[in-house]
């Protein structure tokens, strides 16, 4: 049976067509779902007795387990959700000067094959559905008992190979009547899907767009990130001047910083050239390491002067504040504890 935190308005609609209902009925749906939380059907007192029962029989209301929820010092809380089929999933719960915010997963797994991170230890079983994104934020939302007022879209898998329902995620938590955070305040991000970047230029919210850049040129692109092999880098530029043409927005570059790997000043030099002329923020972002990795956190010395360099180019660019450092920081590393203790047993 479908969820009912699947469907957008539009879908709501489409659905309410096939019933013989009103459409203005979808955005009443919207309201009892969203602002008064409901946990059953049977507390909709505006629509017919009818009416309800059929939506008893065409959708559920369903919600996720929390397996565990570490908290770091700082405020940051990391869950380990299980969902319906028992697959395992991450969303980290930040606190911000300017409010909650939530990171969460899009996939089971992840097939992009980014060797210093830990979400790719274990490959892509499925994609999320809608609802099962959306849930992440709710039930967060829930058991922190906070508002959350941004979103970023980069936990475990990538968000654009399951373009659809990440979609539609965007929209029914941007709805006035769904969960009403601001476009503005939510950000996707992408390892680089040349395609769907593309076709992102033309989605109807003024959604922010990240790129998990993380190297200066094609060979330690390569090296590190597989998608480099599929969409090279010189495409990839491509598709982001493409989106800065098309949406006049700002893109963000994330760049992950790993010793000896991508941070000397040399590289920071490549880096201002590839990106010269171009509307962009650069996101400078120490590495939280995996054990299971061999790559290192570059040196505070290093990333200062990686960062010192971009500035001197005239590079808009931050380092970012670290949060979490106490516990299962990486994207993963929580998901994969919990499969071994779960294997063993």
């Amino acid at each position: 049976m479908r969820s009912i935190y699947d469907l957008s308005e539009e879908d709501f609609k489409k659905y309410l067509e096939d019933m013989g209902e009103k459409p203005f009925r979808a955005r009443q749906l919207m309201e009892w779902i969203y602002r008064h939380k409901i946990s059953s059907f049977d507390e909709i007192t505006n629509m017919k007795k009818t009416f309800v029962e059929q939506l008893k029989k065409d959708f559920v209301i369903d919600s996720l387990e929390c397996v565990t929820m570490q908290k770091s010092s700082d405020g940051t809380r990391k869950f380990l959700f299980r969902l319906a089929d028992g697959n395992l999933i991450e969303s980290v719960l930040m606190n911000n000067d300017y409010g909650y915010s939530i990171c969460v997963t899009t996939q089971v797994g992840c097939n992009m094959g980014c060797v210093f991170c830990a979400s790719g230890m274990k490959k892509k079983l499925r994609n999320l559905n809608t609802s099962e994104i959306v849930l992440q934020l709710m039930t967060a939302e829930r058991l922190a008992e906070v508002k959350i007022t941004h979103i970023v879209i980069m936990g475990i898998g990538e968000p654009f190979d399951n373009y659809e329902n990440v979609t539609r995620f965007m929209k029914i938590v941007n709805h006035p009547l769904g969960l009403e955070i601001g476009a503005r305040h939510i950000t996707v991000s992408t390892s680089g899907l040349v395609p769907k970047i593309k076709e992102f230029a033309d989605f109807d919210l003024q959604v922010n767009l990240a790129i998990s850049l993380h190297a200066p040129n094609g060979t330690i692109r390569s090296e590190i990130m597989q998608v480099n092999k599929a969409y090279p880098i010189d495409e990839l530029i491509e598709a982001i001047k493409y989106y800065i043409a098309k949406t006049n927005r700002r893109v963000t570059i994330e760049y992950i910083l790993l010793r000896d790997i991508n941070d000397s000043r040399e590289q920071a030099n490549e880096l201002a050239d590839l990106l010269h002329g171009m509307n962009v923020y650069v996101n400078l972002i120490p590495y939280n390491e995996v054990l299971e990795k061999p790559y290192k956190r570059s040196t505070k010395e290093s990333m200062q002067a990686f960062f010192d360099q971009l500035k001197k180019r005239r590079i808009n660019v931050q380092l970012r504040r670290e949060q979490g450092g106490d516990i299962d920081a990486a994207c993963g590393q929580l998901r994969s504890k919990q499969m071994k203790k779960e294997e063993n047993n």
